[in-house]
């Protein structure tokens, strides 16, 4: 799995944050989002995909291998 975060979408809803935090952060100043992790352990792959199901910009896309 591999993912992919496109800033420009992001709304800065941390609904990523919520679902996955060992996987996305948001930045202090503006809320936006932060990839913390590009290829998720195992145990934090449910949690990035339900991540970018709830991301409601978007902005977050799983490529699975």
């Amino acid at each position: 799995m591999k993912i992919v975060v496109d800033k420009s979408r992001c709304i800065a809803a941390g609904q990523c944050v919520l679902k996955a935090p060992r996987v996305f952060d948001q930045q202090e100043e503006d809320g936006m989002v932060i990839l913390l992790v590009e290829s998720p352990s195992a145990d934090d792959q449910e949690a990035a995909r339900l991540a970018a199901r709830v991301c409601p910009s978007e902005a977050i896309a799983i490529i699975e291998d």
